[in-house]
C-alpha cells in the first residue's frame, strides 16, 4: 500500500491502481480527492471537509463514493443518490478494495463550553492504517500504521505522546500539522520520538511510504 501525505488532515492510499483518500478538507490541496475512487470524511469541521471540493471529485468521477458520518453525508445525499454512504461506530464496509471499519463517536473537548460534535476513524485492511480524525480514539485492534494528529486546538503533546503509547503502532506519521510552525516541529518530533516508544516519523505534503 502507498500512503501519500497530503496537507494538514489528509491522506492519500493506493493498492492495485485503486484509490482511497481521506479528509480531504480545506487545508488540503484543492486537487486532493482528485482520482479518488472512495472518499472517507471523520467529521464536518472545514480542514477536514471541503463540500465544494467533494461535490467537483463527484460531479468530475460518476463512479467515485464517499462514506462519512450523518452530518457530512446530509449535506450530499440529495444531489449524489447512492453514492454518499453513511457510517458509524462498528461498521465494517469495502471502498476502492479496501477493507475499512469504523471506530469512535466523538470528536475530541475542545472546551467544556463546546458543543461535541461527531467524530469517527477509520481502520484500514485490518490495521495497516488507521487515521482517527479529530480523537484520540483507540481501537479494538492492533495499528500498524498510525495517523497522528499532533497539534490542535483540542490537544497537547503529553496527550499525543500518550496517544502512541495506548496505541503502540509499529509507526506513527504526523497528520493535523497545518497550524505546527516549522520553528515547532523538531521539538515535536524529538518528544514524540522520544518518549512515543515508536518510530515515529513526517512526511511533507507529497511525500509517500510504502505501509
Amino acid at each position: 500500500m502507498k500512503l501519500t501525505k497530503k496537507s494538514h488532515a489528509c491522506v492519500r492510499l493506493e493498492k492495485d491502481g485503486r484509490v482511497l483518500v481521506l479528509d480531504p478538507g480545506g487545508f488540503s490541496e484543492p486537487d486532493a480527492a482528485v482520482g479518488a475512487e472512495a472518499i472517507l470524511i471523520t467529521h464536518e469541521h472545514g480542514d477536514h471537509f471541503d463540500e465544494n471540493r467533494l461535490r467537483a471529485a463527484l460531479a468530475a468521477d460518476p463512479a467515485a463514493e464517499i462514506w462519512t458520518l450523518k452530518s457530512v453525508a446530509d449535506q450530499l445525499t440529495a444531489a449524489f443518490p447512492g453514492r454518499v454512504h453513511t457510517v458509524g461506530h462498528g461498521d465494517t464496509f469495502t471502498a476502492a478494495g479496501f477493507d475499512v471499519q469504523v471506530h469512535g463517536e466523538l470528536h475530541a473537548v475542545i472546551h467544556p463550553d463546546i458543543p461535541r460534535i461527531t467524530n469517527v476513524g477509520y481502520l484500514i485492511d485490518g490495521g495497516r492504517v488507521f487515521h482517527p480524525g479529530d480523537a484520540l480514539t483507540v481501537p479494538d485492534h492492533p495499528v500498524e500504521t498510525l495517523m497522528l494528529p499532533v497539534m490542535a486546538p483540542w490537544n497537547k503533546i503529553s496527550e499525543v505522546i500518550d496517544y502512541v503509547r495506548e496505541v503502540k503502532p509499529q509507526r506513527a506519521y504526523d497528520i493535523h500539522d497545518a497550524l505546527l510552525t516549522d520553528l515547532a516541529r523538531p521539538i515535536y518530533d524529538n518528544q514524540i520520538g522520544a518518549l512515543g516508544g515508536t518510530d515515529h516519523q513526517r512526511l511533507a505534503p507529497g511525500d509517500w511510504a510504502d505501509v
